[in-house]
């Protein structure tokens, strides 16, 4: 077994879709914007998981994100081979980042919002 697909809960799956692509770097996977859905995959990984890009258009779903966000905690985690150059190039683009890079007992860690409600971990192992 083997996890296919994921989500991430937005406010808007349309604008996020641009921005997991444009400016994270995924790649469309499926893209069906009359009806709010968006996949996006890795380029490094094309045949791994999937992330989509869930409206969060329920009461549940949305209570769910803006408590993780305003615990301040990630919703999900994506990895790096090196997270200062990441860190360096999505400042660049404009990502807005809580926390910098930093070394912990596990890696390198660093925070960014991705201005749809989320706060996403960036992780270097």
């Amino acid at each position: 077994m083997k996890i296919g697909m994921t989500s991430v809960f937005v406010d808007d799956p349309v604008r996020a879709f641009r921005f997991y692509t444009e400016v994270l770097g995924f790649i469309k996977k499926i893209f069906i914007p009359t009806q709010w859905i968006a996949i996006v995959v890795s380029p490094e990984d094309p045949d791994g998981t999937s992330l989509m890009l869930e409206p969060n258009h329920n009461a549940i779903a949305k209570r769910y994100q803006q408590g993780l966000y305003k615990a301040g905690i990630p919703c999900i985690v994506f990895h790096t081979v090196d997270i200062q150059k990441e860190y360096e190039r999505l400042s660049g683009l404009g990502v807005r980042f809580r926390k910098e890079p930093v070394k912990t007992k596990d890696g390198i860690e660093a925070l960014f919002e991705d201005g749809f409600g989320n706060i996403i971990q960036l992780y270097q192992a």
